[in-house]
């Protein structure tokens, strides 16, 4: 208990000594500084890496079923109740995946247009529940949108426009011409992707199969699973069990360098970060220096008395704990302030057309907190060790006679 209670009176010491205290408060705010940044950025990447993933989700299957070369699927129907019996998969459904060119008078662009199976589509996407405008309703020649390309087009709910398909063409007496088929406009998405709402456009599986003169056939089958990270696997046992010529893809493996960068910038900040602790560490081991210049002639006397040379040890180094426990404890208090008012009030916005989102999200893990915490109270300890050696290692004589 006595080495504590010298421990602190050496840390904050009384009198004229304002510059040790100074010293001691600059440690503290450094361990401060760099566990509340860290817990500020942490959360800010779980939060990029989960919204994404959420919303990429919520517009694409777990798990796709295709032909080899994209060729169509035949005969879906007792395919998808093959699917099904799968203890695994929640939910699948057809669908169909083209490029098309949309017209809506003097505006053009080329999207990607997906054949949505209005009985089973909506236990596989939420784009239906992402609707802004109109409503989402399929079949005779309907059509939905993205709401970037509805600005980008001047679309509006019960417009006309006009679907041409590159790769299904009409013998005129002009030419070959594309497959043109008009459309009306039902309604408007927003899923929160940029890249989605300025390229997506959904019809009816019939529809897609007219415009593309494939008959009764679709692209692929698309599934969602009960563990979402359990998809690469479920992949290939479904193969493996299909054969050949089916395939699969997973949203992993759509989706893998983008989590990769996301990982990998994650992991980046985290070094970068821990960095500004580091420092702080160092200065820990200055101030401790300093004491044990300073409180020479005191350690001598201790010494004198009796005190081992552990306990003088102990006695620096419960400094540097204090140091890094104070810095610690504030760091998480102020962290997670920090973190709920962004979470909460959402007042910074980032681009979307690069981050695929424009607000930055936050996601609190209670694992990123004890992480962070654990390693600058290890940082801290560590970097008194040898201050704490070079104390106990004076002997009473030499100390005592130190001027």
């Amino acid at each position: 208990m006595y080495k504590y209670f010298i421990a602190q009176r050496y840390l904050w010491a009384k009198g004229k000594n304002t510059f040790q205290r100074v010293t001691t408060i600059i440690s503290i705010a450094g361990i401060f500084l760099g566990v509340t940044a860290l817990l500020v950025v942490l959360p800010v990447m779980n939060g990029m890496q989960e919204d994404i993933r959420d919303r990429i989700l919520g517009v694409n299957a777990h798990v796709i079923l295709l032909r080899y070369y994209n060729e169509p699927i035949s005969h879906y129907d007792s395919l998808l109740n093959v699917i099904k019996r799968y203890p695994n998969v929640t939910a699948a459904s057809p669908f169909i995946y083209t490029k098309v060119i949309l017209n809506n008078g003097n505006y053009t662009d080329g999207i990607v247009l997906r054949g949505f199976d209005i009985t089973h589509g909506k236990s596989v996407s939420d784009v239906t529940k992402h609707i802004i405008d109109g409503k989402f309703k399929l079949g005779d020649k309907r059509i939905v949108v993205g709401s970037e390309l509805a600005d980008n087009m001047r679309i509006h709910v019960g417009d006309k426009i006009k679907v041409f398909s590159p790769y299904t063409t009409t013998m005129t007496p002009l030419g070959m011409i594309p497959q043109t088929e008009v459309f009306t406009v039902s309604g408007i998405f927003d899923v929160g992707v940029y890249e989605y709402n300025s390229g997506l456009a959904y019809i009816s599986v019939k529809d897609a199969q007219k415009l593309m003169d494939i008959g009764n056939r679709v692209t692929g089958i698309e599934m969602k699973i009960k563990n979402i990270y359990n998809a690469r696997k479920f992949g290939a046992k479904l193969e493996k069990d299909l054969g050949y010529p089916y395939r699969t893809n997973n949203w992993m493996d759509l989706n893998s360098s983008l989590f990769s960068a996301l990982k990998l910038e994650k992991f980046g900040m985290f070094i970068i970060l821990s960095f500004i602790t580091l420092v702080a560490a160092f200065n820990i081991a200055a101030t401790l220096f300093m004491i044990v210049t300073m409180k020479t002639r005191e350690i001598g006397i201790l010494r004198a008395m009796g005190v081992k040379r552990k306990d003088i040890q102990a006695i620096f180094i419960i400094q540097g704990v204090i140091v890094g426990v104070i810095g610690t404890v504030f760091g998480n208090i102020a962290g997670f302030i920090i973190s709920f008012i962004l979470k909460k009030y959402h007042f910074i916005s980032i681009p979307k057309d690069v981050y695929l989102i424009d607000t930055l999200p936050v996601k609190m893990h209670i694992g990123d907190f004890l992480i962070v915490s654990l390693c600058a109270l290890a940082i801290s300890f560590l970097i008194t060790l040898y201050p704490a050696y070079k104390a106990s290692k004076m002997e009473p004589q030499d100390a005592i006679r130190y001027e």
